[in-house]
């Protein structure tokens, strides 16, 4: 069998596409060089017991070594279609005129014809039409010939039966080949309809998995709605009532310190189980972009002391000091207080966190030029320091620098994220320098003065990790 390399020559693979298309061009290719090969010992034996070399035997000949340039014109054209009615046409042709000249209608060229016509439907099945048409002319003006003139009678009959059994040997090669090939084709199409179905059954998953998706969306929706209401209420009753309880203890001489200790602590874990549901509830309003800013005018230092209070028995927890630097205490400052204070919670939470017997520095400035105001709040500690790998995915939701972080030292992975994303809501932006075993420092950069121009919707790029 003729090389692939030598087939696929004569194929230009940017005009035909696809698996099949390409094996019925190397079908094509295949049998129009060597079925030439096969059907020349037909034209030889005529030449042989012809009395002399007639117009007829020319033209036969003529036409069976023509079928050898179909494979250039594809390659010169990259037309499937034309190379295809050229074949089909000059097979037709080719059989109609040795059944005419070399037998009639007992001529060993007559199956050939039967063979045009099956090849023309296989190439051209999207064009049956035209095949049956073109046939049916090419017969008709044989039929024609053979009724005005009759059918010559120039071979014997013992030489037609000998020139028989090889048209017999040569139709049997060709259509063995196009047999095997044809069944490649089929073979390959079978093939890319298992492959439309798995396709077709993935689309119909995808769609189904996509209800779901949509349908857990909107359950997940009415569950941090109803949680919202449900846990917060709670909580802000067991708060209200252990700062009650505890200002009672202050003021009464009879109460046992430990009682008192007992109510500071139930104080606390209530203040951080509701530090825990805020970020949660958050964290599900920015994903579904329902985050919205409420800007307003407060003081710095009374902002500094909320958060100072709410957040000093967490880090004093872990036995660490906290270092307050707020020296612009006076200034007055129009933003969204509730995010700037949540913020600093974050940091300053995890801070104290992951530092042991420390110390956790909050300093506050606000940096005044022509342009804008800007407050630059720096969170600071000498705790165990977050490795140069894990900087990158620091602020990423659910994501800790290391899987055993959340096991020693607890926390659900949101706190950085949520405050990164209030940083880019608020037009600004948060830094962090980390060395492992001497601490971090995290500083956040936005406006003092939020105006309209300033807020920008929050795009999820990598954090930037600058020198403080």
């Amino acid at each position: 069998m003729t090389n692939n390399k030598i087939i696929n020559w004569f194929i230009p693979h940017n005009v035909i596409q696809g698996r099949t298309n390409m094996e019925m061009a190397r079908i094509f290719v295949f049998t129009h060089l060597a079925g030439p090969v096969i059907a020349q010992p037909m034209g030889i034996f005529l030449y042989f017991v012809s009395p002399t070399v007639t117009p007829q035997l020319v033209a036969l000949m003529v036409g069976i070594v023509s079928f050898w340039s179909l494979p250039f014109i594809l390659r010169a054209t990259g037309n499937m279609t034309l190379v295809t009615a050229l074949s089909f046409q000059g097979l037709t042709s080719v059989s109609l005129v040795g059944t005419y000249f070399y037998g009639g209608f007992s001529s060993p060229f007559l199956p050939w014809l039967i063979i045009s016509l099956m090849l023309g439907l296989f190439y051209m099945s999207k064009m049956l039409a035209l095949v049956i048409t073109v046939f049916a002319v090419n017969l008709a003006v044989f039929l024609g010939c053979v009724g005005f003139f009759g059918v010559p009678n120039d071979i014997p009959p013992e030489k037609l039966s000998q020139l028989g059994w090889l048209s017999i040997v040569a139709a049997a090669v060709y259509m063995t080949w196009m047999a095997l090939y044809y069944s490649r084709v089929m073979a390959l199409r079978s093939e890319l309809q298992v492959e439309a179905e798995r396709y077709r059954g993935t689309v119909a998953e995808l769609e189904q998995a996509q209800k779901i998706a949509e349908k857990v969306n909107r359950d997940r929706s009415l569950f941090f709605s109803k949680m919202s209401h449900e846990l917060r209420t709670p909580l802000n009753v067991i708060i209200g009532y252990s700062d009650i309880l505890i200002e009672d203890c202050a003021d009464r001489s009879d109460v046992v310190p430990q009682t008192a200790r007992d109510l500071s602590r139930i104080n606390a874990a209530g203040k951080h189980l509701l530090s825990l549901v805020s970020q949660a509830l958050d964290s599900d309003k920015i994903e579904r972009g329902e985050l919205s800013i409420a800007s307003g005018a407060f003081n710095l230092g009374q902002l500094c002391d909320d958060v100072v209070a709410t957040i000093l028995p967490t880090v004093e927890k872990n036995g660490n000091r906290l270092v307050v630097d707020c020296k612009a205490r006076a200034e007055t400052l129009n933003t969204d207080r509730t995010k700037v204070a949540q913020m600093l919670i974050n940091l300053l939470g995890n801070a104290g966190k992951f530092t042991r017997g420390g110390t956790v520095t909050l300093s506050l400035r606000v940096e005044k030029s022509i342009a804008d105001d800007r407050l630059i709040a720096t969170v600071a500690d000498d705790g165990i320091g977050i490795a140069p790998d894990a900087l990158p995915k620091l602020f990423e939701a659910y994501i800790q620098a290391d899987a055993s972080i959340s096991k020693r030292f607890g926390g659900t992975g949101i706190g950085l994220a949520i405050t990164r994303k209030f940083c880019a809501l608020l037009g600004g932006e948060i830094r962090v320098t980390s060395e492992i075993g001497k601490g971090s420092v995290f500083i956040i950069d936005i406006p003092a003065h939020l105006a309209e121009d300033d807020t920008q919707k929050f795009i999820d790029t990598p954090p930037i990790a600058n020198a403080a």
